[in-house]
């Protein structure tokens, strides 16, 4: 006979636990704890009932009057394989947590003694979930206390640095971290237009628990020449006299630049190799997202995971000569140095357009779903960009860029194949990377986590950070772990198929506030995706109309 009981865990164990002699041990006969079996019946009585611990147990009868406990590995996402390298790792599916109770014969009955009679099913969750208030149903919204972030000399200490990749082409780069050799190493990639300045949110509070860096792609931010590439050297040349590369034959170091995502990666690849010296975990914002994509399919043995934080799901618009080698000789210009004449005109007057300051506040408004959010120093950083002068130039070269040897698909399938483990957390409110991006993504790697939160655009890591962060920490230490440690939202085997919300609240400047965040399951659909769209943007055309 076989019944299931659930455990209400508002007592405590009378010894101590784990027990130092090993992963056995004896509970006395008098054990003060509850159990509701789903039958409302208790046929053990509440003198020989058992708390649930954070792990799974099997409990065994070892006579009539003491238990004794076998602790196995608690429910969670598990890594099949032995190590963390990227051909081993794959995400699996939680196992049920579960305890057994056996009870065999006694002294009361000396001829049934050493025979099996009953067996009861316990199921078990996290204490540490139902302590933090987390749904026990799919679908159900619960508020989650998470930390904010930290203040003044809480925070990791940043440090920068200068790296000569190639001659005239340096990159500026940002790290911060923990001092323990064994801390895993994080690298964030930014999105087109910022650098590392957008990151300083993840740089003072994640390099409290690891080794964290970020840089400036190569033709962005800090990472511009120092030394124009193409000067001018014409009598008379007075067009874009302000810009560098405008001239008329380019410098021999800048004969074959151009900043397309193929130098990126290739920028970023000896960037890991050389400054960094160890696999890393890569998240990108944006381009950055897709740059972390191609590294991790190209070089997998670089590359310990990737999250994508509204990644782009594609770059460039010109064919590339590697794999298009026919129809790229229709466009013998592509993004190389000199700026042929027509291009300079119109990237005079488009520059001039988009680095207005009211063009980059416009923008801002855009991508920040939450307009009280402080983008005072994101706007600064970027008008001081905006000034260099080769800004406009470089700025030319990655619009005429070609696009990548792999595309976006390409990237994510190889990861997949490879065994990269990959998480997805996407603002809802982006108006340039649709969620409906984030759900193709989810479909073409169903084991991904995909976090969509709200209200939140473009950058969540700059609007949003402390919900980033939680999540980072949470997916990090899932992976690091091998699965022993949860993934975030998922103490719930059944969340992993319908997907399950959560309120996360935060302190910030000394107010809370709350942000929404969906993790969708294994059998979202997009068209699931499109109906909620299609009601998200009813309501809000509703609730616009009454106004």
């Amino acid at each position: 006979m076989v019944r299931e009981y659930h455990l209400r865990r508002s007592t405590r164990l009378p010894l101590a636990w784990p027990p130092s002699t090993g992963s056995r041990a004896v509970l006395p006969h008098r054990a003060s704890c509850c159990l509701h079996p789903v039958p409302n019946l208790c046929p053990l009585g509440p003198e020989n009932s058992v708390l649930a611990t954070e792990a799974v147990m099997e409990v065994v009868s070892s006579g009539h009057s003491c238990l004794a406990f076998r602790q196995t590995p608690s429910g969670a996402w598990r890594l099949s394989g032995t190590g963390l390298g990227p051909q081993h790792i794959k995400l699996a599916r939680p196992r049920k947590t579960s305890i057994h109770c056996v009870r065999t014969g006694g002294a009361s009955n000396p001829g049934d003694s050493g025979k099996l009679h009953v067996s009861h099913v316990f199921h078990v969750s996290d204490i540490d979930a139902a302590r933090q208030g987390i749904a026990k149903k799919a679908g159900e919204v619960e508020k989650v206390m998470i930390p904010g972030l930290p203040e003044g000399a809480d925070g990791s200490q940043i440090s920068t640095g200068l790296w000569e990749w190639k001659p005239k082409l340096t990159v500026y780069y940002e790290k911060s971290g923990n001092k323990n050799s064994k801390a895993p190493a994080v690298l964030f990639l930014p999105g087109f237009g910022v650098g590392t300045f957008h990151f300083e949110k993840q740089l003072k509070d994640l390099g409290r628990d690891y080794k964290v860096w970020t840089m400036d792609f190569l033709g962005q931010g800090m990472s511009l020449p120092c030394e124009d590439p193409a000067p001018k050297n014409m009598v008379g040349d007075h067009d874009g006299e302000s810009y560098w590369g405008f001239g008329q034959d380019s410098e021999p170091w800048a004969d074959e630049l151009v900043y397309s995502v193929d130098l990126w990666h290739n920028q970023v690849q000896h960037f890991i190799e050389e400054v960094i010296g160890e696999p890393v975990y890569i998240v990108g914002n944006s381009l950055g997202g897709f740059v972390a994509l191609y590294i991790g399919a190209s070089s997998p043995h670089l590359v310990k995971g990737v999250t994508l934080l509204n990644a782009t799901p594609f770059w460039g618009f010109l064919p590339n000569p590697a794999r298009s080698p026919r129809l790229s000789k229709i466009f013998p210009w592509a993004g190389t140095f000199p700026l042929p004449p027509f291009v300079r005109k119109l990237t005079e007057i488009v520059w001039q357009k988009i680095s207005d300051p009211r063009s980059i506040q416009n923008i801002l408004r855009q991508v920040y779903a939450d307009h009280s959010t402080n983008v005072d120093k994101v706007f600064s950083r970027i008008m001081e960009t905006t000034e260099h002068p080769a800004a406009a130039a470089s700025f030319a070269s990655i619009m005429f860029a070609p696009r990548g040897q792999i595309s976006f698909e390409e990237a994510l399938s190889r990861c997949q194949s490879q065994g990269i483990p990959i998480s997805l957390m996407y603002g809802k409110e982006d108006p340039w990377v649709r969620p409906f991006w984030g759900i193709k993504a989810k479909q073409q790697v169903p084991e991904a986590p995909y976090y969509e939160i709200s209200p939140a655009g473009h950058c969540p890591h700059d609007e949003v950070p402390e919900v980033i962060n939680y999540l980072l920490r949470g997916w990090l230490k899932n992976v690091e772990s091998e699965g022993l440690v949860d993934l975030p939202f998922l103490e719930d085997p059944s969340f992993e198929d319908q997907g399950v919300s959560r309120e996360l609240e935060f302190v910030r400047t000394g107010s809370r506030k709350s942000v929404s965040v969906r993790l969708f399951g294994s059998k979202t659909s997009l068209w699931s995706q499109l109906t909620s769209f299609l009601k998200w943007h009813a309501s809000n055309v509703t609730r616009a109309m009454s106004r």
